[in-house]
This record gives structure tokens, sequence and C-alpha cells, in this order.
């Protein structure tokens, strides 16, 4: 395959600065590294070189809209896709996106509703939406407790970065805490989250059955150390899958075993496609991070998000039948994109994460969440259940209800799919 002078500008929104960058910086090695080791080892997409162009935001709303301004129409192709890797960024730049014609992957998060494919044909938030996180959380909970029945009654926390991040799931929790007649307790943490005395201390007094976390960076690991301090059990302490890393519980030692996250994918780089990196990138000093902290679980999800976005480019080139694609074109790859078990396989990914197939209608895909447990003694996290279905009694109609409104506010028609 003759290798083509048109390059496909990827951008790569990092925070290696600021006060969220011990979690940025694995995330976009992983996402960095995986677009390098395609471009080493197959000379880019089907002959198409990706350009990395990575714009520092540290994790600031304004200066993410910066990123977004300068990179949309960069190089050969303009911007394929953005991850913006912010719930602030993803929301300011949502209605630009939409003009410029710019495709936003804002994996696992950002705005919920942007699963209604419908009203935001610019947006994809697969595999898993926040509102599918929390109902998950919620089923774990009642198959713990014997039951949805035995839901009534219990005091469940949520601990959250207040911040637009931070408050997405409240909405579905408090139809939940409606439905399931458990009582729902709200406490916010102001960034960064350093200073928590006074909320464990509220957790200490009402002692709440279950306590869920919407934290990020510092905030999570204050957190798990405060939990400990108060000997909340660890087992009954549940993140979101921004609140599972690492960074998060090697703090606390031996106090943070036990502890549970949502996730969507697998720790560890025993998988084919991290040989691949070592091989094609490490292996000739073009590595963006320490070579033995490949596999971390933020270093993964990078990994995956990247994966996602070059299949959406390959299809994007089957669709259109060119390898000059820009992101018009890949909007329509991130549309039509059927990543399956197999083709996982041929990735190099065997049972690395869960299928996706994306729709017209439906942008958030299988909305399927496991959970997953830290082993203070081992030094590792393991994915210990299932993937459960997430409440589409619940979310299905709050979805409609908040794209319906943004339609509304911002005069979008909505499209007829099929």
């Amino acid at each position: 395959m003759v290798a083509s002078a048109y390059e496909l500008t990827v951008p790569s929104f990092d925070y290696r600065t600021g006060p969220y960058a011990p979690n940025g910086i694995p995330f976009a090695n992983g996402y960095g590294d995986y677009i390098n080791m395609i471009n080493a080892r197959d000379g880019g997409v089907k002959g198409t070189r990706m350009k990395l162009t990575p714009c520092e935001t540290a994790y600031n709303t304004k200066r993410g809209v910066e990123c977004y301004e300068n990179v949309k129409n960069e190089g050969d192709s303009g911007a394929v896709a953005i991850q913006p890797l912010s719930t602030g960024i993803t929301y300011q730049i949502i209605p630009k996106a939409s003009v410029d014609h710019v495709p936003v992957f804002s994996m696992g998060y950002g705005r919920t509703s942007a699963a209604n494919g419908k009203i935001f044909p610019w947006v994809f938030n697969f595999p898993a939406t926040y509102w599918s996180q929390a109902t998950v959380f919620i089923k774990y909970i009642a198959e713990k407790e014997g039951g949805l029945d035995k839901l009534k009654g219990k005091k469940i926390a949520l601990v959250y970065h207040n911040s637009a991040y931070g408050k997405e799931p409240i909405r579905t929790l408090e139809v939940a805490a409606e439905k399931f007649g458990f009582e729902f307790m709200q406490l916010p943490v102001d960034h960064p989250g350093q200073e928590q005395k006074s909320t464990w201390l509220q957790i200490r007094k009402e002692r709440p059955d279950w306590v869920m976390m919407w934290g990020w960076g510092v905030m999570n690991q204050v957190a798990i150390k405060e939990a400990s301090s108060i000997r909340y059990p660890m087992d009954h302490f549940i993140g979101v899958w921004w609140s599972g890393s690492e960074n998060d519980v090697v703090p606390a030692g031996d106090g943070a075993h036990g502890y549970l996250s949502g996730t969507f994918h697998q720790p560890g780089d025993n998988f084919p496609a991290h040989d691949d990196i070592k091989k094609y990138v490490y292996d000739a000093g073009n590595g963006l991070g320490e070579r033995d902290r490949i596999g971390e679980v933020l270093y993964n999800r990078g990994l995956v998000a990247a994966m996602w976005t070059v299949e959406a480019i390959r299809k994007a080139m089957d669709i259109h039948k060119t390898n000059k694609v820009k992101g018009v074109h890949v909007r329509d790859g991130f549309e039509a994109l059927d990543v399956d078990e197999a083709r996982l396989k041929e990735l190099g990914l065997p049972n690395f994460t869960i299928p996706v197939k994306i729709s017209c209608e439906n942008h958030e895909g299988p909305g399927k969440v496991a959970l997953q447990q830290w082993d203070a003694k081992a030094g590792k996290w393991s994915i210990v259940t299932k993937f459960y279905e997430p409440m589409r009694d619940i979310t299905g109609p709050l979805i409609a209800e908040d794209s319906a409104q943004y339609a509304a506010e911002n005069n979008v028609l909505p499209r007829i799919c099929g």
C-alpha cells in the first residue's frame, strides 16, 4: 500500500499540568501511544498517517474552548474528531462542533442526553453514560441487599465534584430514590477537592448504607483516605469510572482494599495491542510515558478511546471510498461503528471491552457497565461483576426529556432516522 501525503489531524486535549494532571497524563499517554503505534506499525489508517495534535487544557473550560478553535481547521483534514476529556469543555463545544461539522467523542462523559442521535448528530458518548452507570450502581447495591425491594429505607450518599461533571448523575439518582424508596444524600465537594473533613464527618454521623463518588483527580484519593480513616466499609464505597484508577487508591495503602468503581474495559497490559505499543513505540524511543505504567486503568482508557476513534476513521474511509476524510466523513464513521468481539480480537484486544454498535438514534451504544475492585495486597484492579444492563426505564425518559428541552432552546429540528 502506498502511503498518502495527506495527514489526518487527530487532536489530543491533554492536561499534563494543573490539579488534575495525575489523571490526565496516563489517559493522554494511552491515547497518543495507540495513535503512534498505528502509524508506526501500519503506516496509519489504510496508509494515511494520523498527526497527533496535543493541546494543553489544564482541565480548564476556557482553555479547552481555545484548543478547539485552534485545532478545528488544522492540517489537511481539520480535526477529524475531538475528545474533550472534560464535561465542562464538552458542554461548551457541542453547539460549535455542530456548526463546524466536527464530531465530538465524549467517551462515557459529557452531556448524557447527547445519547439521542436525533437531536445531537455530532456528539457520541458511548459505550455508556453517567446516567446508565448510576442505575447500574443501584442494580449492584440492590443485588447485594437482596433485591430492588430491599432498597426501601436504605440510605445512599453521593459525594460529588461540585461541577457540571459531578452533578450529572443527580437527577437519575433522585428518580431512582423515588422509585425504590431509598433516602438519597447529596454531598458536594468544591474544586479541587483537598478539603473533605466535614463531608466525611457527616458520613460518619449519618451512616449511609452505601456511598457513591463522582470525583476526579486529588478529590478521589482524599475521599478514599478519609473513608478509610472513619473505617467506612470499602466494599460499600463505589466510584464512577473516573474515580477508579491506581492514582486514586495507592495513596491510601491498605485502607483502600475492597474499594469499587465502575468500568467498561479491562485493566492490565497483557493484550497483544500492548505488546505492539511496546515494540513499535517504546522500543523505538517514542513512548509518551513510562513503559512500566502501560496498562494502568487510565492508560487503557486513553487507549480504548483512541481505538474507537481509529475504527471510526477506518469506517468513514470505507463509507466514503476515500482515505482523505474530514470530520464530516468521520461523523458517519462513528454513526456506523460496529466493533464486535471478532474485531476486538483482530485489533489485539480480545475481551478488552464490550462490543459497540452505534446507530442514528443511539449514540450511547450498549450502555453496559461492570464493577472493578481494588486489591491492595496484590496492588491491582480486577473486574468482579458481569456487565450490567442499565435501567432504561429510568434513563430513557430522562434522555428524551433533556434532549427535547435542548432542541427547543436551540431551535434544533430532530432528524428522522431510518
